[in-house]
């Protein structure tokens, strides 16, 4: 569903691939304002769910932390740490360690604009300007330019303003973007390929009448002048 999303297709046409209402569609990407969530990973420092089945093999072995951390190359202090807050060597379980590690790391990392409240305020007060991401992520380079704590992409902007869990930016201020959207389109996303956009019956320039090359100004060109119920046209 994302990868369509992705590439701009709309909601219907997705809807259509999974045969589903457009509106199941939208409620599941307007959760991350149509940002797709970052996929998970483990860290290669952290315990791995088959290094967690030989600590609960050797548990059941009674072998020592020591002991353990010898065959898994690990510290001594990491398998004690693993082991205690699970419950300890009498209730120590590799599935349920595994469950309970993977939960506790699903904590998001703060958004810059919510560590730092000033950052935060200088980009709420720019939007409502009418400016863009960009220019603003531009301005505070320029403006902050020795100062890493006062600057902040257009990517993060955009990711807060649409992700409203964050709750760094307020929901209204996605009103003061230019688009006006509330949840972030794909830049391959585009209307042409469905025939909007696009002047119908249109004629290219290559054929327009011989009689255009002898005007003094080519073309054709017309003005009206309005004020009150008197009315100027201009027509050569």
């Amino acid at each position: 569903m994302w990868e369509h999303w992705k590439k701009g297709e709309s909601l219907h046409q997705i809807a259509q691939l999974f045969d589903r209402h457009h509106s199941s569609i939208h409620r599941i990407l307007a959760e991350t304002g149509g940002i797709p969530p970052v996929q998970r990973s483990r860290s290669r420092l952290a315990l791995s769910q088959v290094e967690r089945e030989e600590i609960s093999r050797e548990i059941a072995t009674q072998s020592s932390m020591r002991t353990i951390a010898g065959l898994l190359g690990r510290s001594p202090s990491t398998i004690s740490r693993e082991i205690k807050r699970n419950g300890g060597y009498a209730h120590y379980r590799a599935v349920q360690a595994e469950q309970t590690a993977w939960k506790r790391a699903k904590r998001p990392k703060r958004c810059k604009l919510v560590s730092n409240e000033k950052l935060s305020q200088i980009v709420a007060k720019k939007l409502r300007r009418q400016w863009s991401p960009q220019q603003i992520a531009g301005w505070l380079k320029r403006a902050y330019s020795g100062d890493e704590d006062y600057q902040v992409s257009h990517e993060t902007i955009y990711r807060t303003l649409f992700i409203q869990t964050r709750g760094a930016l307020k929901k209204e201020l996605q009103q003061c973007l230019r688009s006006q959207r509330v949840m972030r389109r794909s830049k391959q996303s585009s209307l042409k390929d469905k025939g909007l956009g696009k002047i119908v019956d249109a004629i290219p320039i290559s054929k327009r009448p011989a009689s255009v090359e002898d005007r003094a100004i080519p073309g054709h060109w017309e003005g009206d002048f309005i004020q009150g119920t008197n009315i100027l046209l201009l027509q050569p």
